[in-house]
């Protein structure tokens, strides 16, 4: 159980730095899911690469992000190649 609770708070600090990247660069820019990696994990970003991903993708199923392929929004579940995130206006 205590490594549940782990993975669960590992996830939680992800999605807070997601959204509070998105929300300082606001709807006009988007930053790499690649970023948030290296902020949180400086030495061992590329192995957390799947764990920001699942957490934003999670993010913006809920509405709380978009995720974007060359400036359009992109369907999660056919995500092929680099993406953004930004912040959702509204």
């Amino acid at each position: 159980m205590a490594c549940v609770l782990v993975v669960m708070q590992g996830k939680k600090e992800i999605a807070e730095r997601i959204l509070a990247v998105a929300e300082q660069r606001g709807a006009d820019k988007s930053t790499c899911p690649s970023e948030i990696a290296r902020m949180l994990f400086p030495g061992r970003w590329r192995e957390q690469m799947a764990a920001v991903m699942e957490v934003a993708i999670d993010l913006c199923n809920n509405g709380k992000i978009s995720i974007t392929q060359k400036g359009k929004e992109v369907d999660v579940k056919k995500i092929k190649g680099p993406v953004r995130i930004k912040q959702v206006v509204g």
